[in-house]
């Protein structure tokens, strides 16, 4: 290759995501762009511009690769992780049925037990994948205070609800039979989600006593799948509401990542949406919620996160809402949110104090 060509290739990579290019893979028009509609040969960028791990690239985030954002986001060190990858929680052998686990290096089960963050991707319930969790749980476990996993569940096109939380149950309740093996602490499990991921860390923190929606998926029905906390970033909460909103999406449409969830337009199949739907089972029983949010998200509105909050406190239960002014889908998230989302960990998995309470925050900020 001749050496102006060469220099060619290596800006057309840097800059993959250029505005021009995002217009023209946006095929849609719906302001995101999805690793299969991005040329082949450029798709390894995809899981660094994609930097909520909703398994889209917004404009925000192409704004933010382009310009460095996303530098310093890579996977975690070898040198101070350890990564057992694709683990098969429900004896399958189905690769999306899998998880990440990521230990701090040289940690086993003659160590100290460490509590456990569990992190669920995003995606619409139809896209995306566990291989960018250990991004979100990179920094808690090099710190050494903590073992992190990254989940991967059954999309849509694969078979509707109620498979998705059937499969993250299944997850932790593997997880929770294989703790003293790998030294982690089975009374201490944190979920973690973005979007969609969102969602299903919602369900499990307000499903841990409902028997109709743990399924039978793994060797270890005899588990529980309940957890200590949940750290929800923008999850839809009550689905047969998500278009009273404005959104670019139409939620009541028979192409909404919502309806095929659902296996069917919501409004035509309201039990199954209701039945997907955190709001639908809050309890006294529930457990502790941090809800991130945004009040410019144009996917998942923000009265979604609002209302939800409401529900789970009408009943005693301790939530959060951190507001993000200004903030988009998983966009303008700042250091002030990453400092709320430690303190909230550090809190309810390892006993520190903790000063948050309900409080808006600028994007960016």
């Amino acid at each position: 290759m001749k050496p102006c060509l060469i220099v060619l290739a290596v800006l057309c990579v840097s800059s993959a995501f250029a505005q021009s290019r995002f217009d023209q893979w946006d095929e849609n028009k719906d302001g995101k762009v999805s690793r299969e509609e991005i040329p082949a040969q450029i798709r390894k960028s995809f899981d660094r511009v994609d930097r909520d791990k909703d398994g889209f690239i917004s404009r925000e985030e192409d704004g933010a690769f382009r310009t460095g954002g996303a530098k310093g986001k890579g996977g975690p060190s070898s040198e101070s992780i350890t990564v057992l990858p694709d683990m098969d929680y429900a004896g399958t052998e189905n690769p999306r049925q899998a998880l990440d686990l990521y230990l701090p290096k040289g940690h086993g089960k003659d160590s100290e037990a460490l509590p456990l963050l569990v992190f669920i991707h995003g995606g619409g319930w139809a896209k995306g994948d566990k291989g960018g969790g250990g991004r979100q749980v990179t920094r808690f476990v090099e710190s050494g205070n903590y073992a992190g996993a990254s989940i991967g569940y059954r999309l849509t096109d694969e078979a509707p609800w109620p498979t998705q939380i059937h499969d993250c149950k299944a997850a932790i309740r593997w997880l929770r039979a294989n703790a003293a093996e790998y030294g982690i602490d089975p009374d201490r499990i944190a979920v973690w989600g973005t979007s969609a991921g969102g969602h299903l860390v919602a369900m499990l923190g307000v499903s841990g006593d409902v028997p109709e929606l743990e399924g039978e998926v793994g060797l270890h029905l005899d588990e529980t799948s309940e957890v200590t906390c949940v750290v929800n970033f923008f999850g839809p909460s009550e689905l047969l509401t998500m278009n009273d909103n404005p959104s670019k999406i139409d939620h009541n449409a028979q192409t909404s990542p919502e309806s095929k969830l659902v296996g069917g337009t919501l409004q035509e199949n309201p039990d199954i949406a209701r039945n997907a739907s955190p709001i639908s089972w809050v309890s006294a029983e529930d457990e502790p919620s941090l809800i991130v949010h945004g009040t410019k998200d144009e996917l998942v509105p923000y009265p979604q996160s609002v209302n939800f909050e409401k529900a789970l406190e009408a009943v005693g239960v301790p939530t959060i809402l951190l507001t993000v002014e200004g903030g988009g889908h998983g966009a303008g998230f700042g250091p002030s949110v990453n400092e709320a989302v430690a303190e909230f960990l550090n809190h309810h998995l390892r006993g520190e104090a903790i000063s948050l309470d309900d409080k808006t925050v600028a994007a960016g900020e």
